[in-house]
């Protein structure tokens, strides 16, 4: 891997962490411009449909976070280039979500990864072409929920006390 591969894969870890700070800062606009305009955005374990297009996402998901406080962390990434101006990455992640009082939940923990494709696009800023969100555990208010899974033993998950 020479010097310039490294600066390339550094950029795109740069991407990311925009992608999380913006997100989390509820920088709607910034946040929207880490995206291709033709980005696919796959999260149908979550229960949504793919989504096509810059600006379709940013019609979604905006309404669904504007007031829920929410801290994104993305670790250890995978990253490799496959062309000049095209990478894969894989970003192991950690979302914790917090909604308003009065709302049906309180708390969202989750654990997964991201797959991810990026295109360095002609203005020579590397974005996000293809988003795959996995997750391999999820908690709601303390109960894990929406991994499929039950833990060892069968029985469901308890109720987490802080």
């Amino acid at each position: 891997m020479s010097p310039d591969d490294l600066v390339e894969i550094e950029k795109i870890k740069q991407l990311k962490a925009r992608y999380f700070l913006l997100m989390d800062q509820k920088r709607w606009d910034e946040w929207a411009e880490v995206f291709c305009e033709d980005v696919t955005i796959d999260t149908t374990e979550e229960g949504t449909p793919i989504l096509h297009g810059r600006q379709t996402f940013k019609d979604f998901l905006p309404p669904i976070l504007e007031k829920v406080r929410t801290c994104h962390h993305g670790h250890t990434p995978i990253i490799q280039l496959t062309g000049p101006d095209s990478a894969e990455g894989t970003w192991a992640m950690e979302d914790m979500l917090w909604w308003p009082q009065g709302s049906p939940f309180e708390h969202l923990w989750g654990l997964g990864w991201y797959e991810e494709k990026y295109r360095k696009d002609p203005d020579g800023e590397w974005r996000i072409l293809h988003l795959k969100l996995r997750r391999i555990r999820v908690e709601m208010d303390g109960v894990e929920a929406g991994t499929g899974e039950r833990p060892a033993g069968g029985e469901p998950a308890q109720r987490i006390e802080n």
